[in-house]
C-alpha cells in the first residue's frame, strides 16, 4: 500500500483543512510560488498554490456555473463576453454554452497556467478555447482594463484571493475600470471569498465599487472545497431590477437557452441573493461608510 503524505491549505489563519495527496502529479517551486498537482480519492485533480487550493475536478462545477450562468441568464440578451483570469478554462466552458454569444475575450496573465489545465484538467475547459468565438489574450488583467476600448455586457472576474498579484483585481481602480468597459445595462461578477472567514473582503469590495454601479451586492454558492462555508459573489450593474427577476422569467430563460447544468438552477440562481444578516448587516454598514 503505497504511503500517503498530506497537503494542508493554510489559507485562514487558525483554521484550515487537508488533503490526502494519493499520487503528486506536478510540482514547480520558485522564490515567490509552490504550485502542486495532485490526486485525492475524494476530489480527484486537485491544484494549489502557496497553501491555497486553486480548483479541483469534482466541485469546480459549482463555482464556475454559478459564476456563469447567474449573470448571463440575468442579462439575458448578451452578445459580448470579458473574462478576466480563469486560466484553467472551466469559466470559459460554461459561457461557451450561451449559443447567442457573438464574441467572448479571455484575459489570463500566465500561459503557463492554460497550458498546465490543458494537460492535467482537460475537463476544465473540454475544447472551449477551439469555440471560433474565443480571443484568449495572454496579458496581466489590470493593464488590459485600463487600456481597453472595447464594451461588454458581462465581465467575469475569475481572480484568486485578494493577496500578492491577484490583489490588484480588489482595487477601486480595476472596478472603476470594468464600469467603464460594461455596457449601459452590463453586468460584473467577481468571486469574493467565504464571508464567514472574509468578511472584511466583501466590505472592501462594497467600499471600492459601489460608486461605480447603481447596485453593488453578492450572491452565494456552497462550494465544499472553499471551506467556512458559502462563497460569494460579487455583483455591479445599473440594472437595479436585473436581480429580482421573478423564477418564471429565469425558467423561460434557463430552458430557451438549452444549457446543460450540474448545480445551477433557476431557482437557485433567485435563491442566492438571499444573504445572512450578519452579511447584509456588513454590506450595509460598508455602504454607509462609502456613501
Amino acid at each position: 500500500m503505497q504511503d500517503k503524505t498530506l497537503y494542508f491549505e493554510t489559507l485562514h489563519p487558525g483554521y484550515g483543512q487537508y488533503f490526502e495527496i494519493d499520487k503528486m502529479l506536478y510540482e514547480q517551486q520558485t522564490d515567490s510560488w509552490t504550485l502542486s498537482i495532485f490526486e485525492n480519492r475524494r476530489f480527484g485533480r486537485v491544484m494549489a498554490l502557496n497553501g491555497a487550493i486553486q480548483t479541483t475536478e469534482r466541485d469546480e462545477f459549482v463555482y464556475h456555473e454559478m459564476l456563469t450562468h447567474v449573470p448571463l441568464l440575468a442579462h439575458a440578451s448578451a452578445k459580448k463576453v470579458l473574462i478576466i483570469g480563469g486560466g484553467d478554462g472551466a469559466m470559459l466552458r460554461e459561457v461557451v454554452k450561451h449559443r447567442a454569444l457573438e464574441r467572448i475575450v479571455m484575459v489570463e496573465i500566465d500561459p503557463q497556467v492554460v497550458s498546465l489545465c490543458q494537460t492535467w484538467f482537460p475537463n476544465h475547459s473540454a475544447g472551449a478555447f477551439d469555440d471560433p468565438r474565443v480571443e484568449l489574450v495572454i496579458a496581466d488583467g489590470m493593464a488590459f482594463i485600463a487600456n481597453c476600448s472595447e464594451q461588454f455586457d458581462v465581465i467575469i472576474s475569475d481572480c484568486t484571493d485578494p493577496v500578492g498579484p491577484g490583489e490588484v483585481l480588489f482595487s477601486s481602480d480595476f472596478y472603476a475600470g470594468c464600469k467603464r468597459c460594461l455596457t449601459q445595462d452590463g453586468i460584473f461578477v467577481a468571486q469574493n471569498g467565504v464571508p464567514f472567514m472574509q468578511l472584511e473582503s466583501l466590505q472592501d469590495t462594497v467600499r471600492r465599487m459601489s460608486s461605480y454601479t447603481r447596485e453593488c451586492w453578492f450572491f452565494t454558492a456552497a462550494v465544499p472545497t472553499y471551506i467556512g462555508g458559502s462563497m460569494a459573489f460579487a455583483w455591479a450593474t445599473d440594472d437595479i431590477e436585473v436581480r429580482r427577476l421573478s423564477l418564471a422569467t429565469l425558467e423561460a430563460r434557463f430552458n430557451e437557452a438549452g444549457i446543460s447544468t450540474r448545480y445551477y438552477t433557476p431557482a437557485l440562481h433567485q435563491a442566492s441573493f438571499a444573504l445572512p444578516h450578519y452579511v447584509e448587516q456588513a454590506i450595509r454598514s460598508a455602504m454607509t461608510e462609502s456613501a
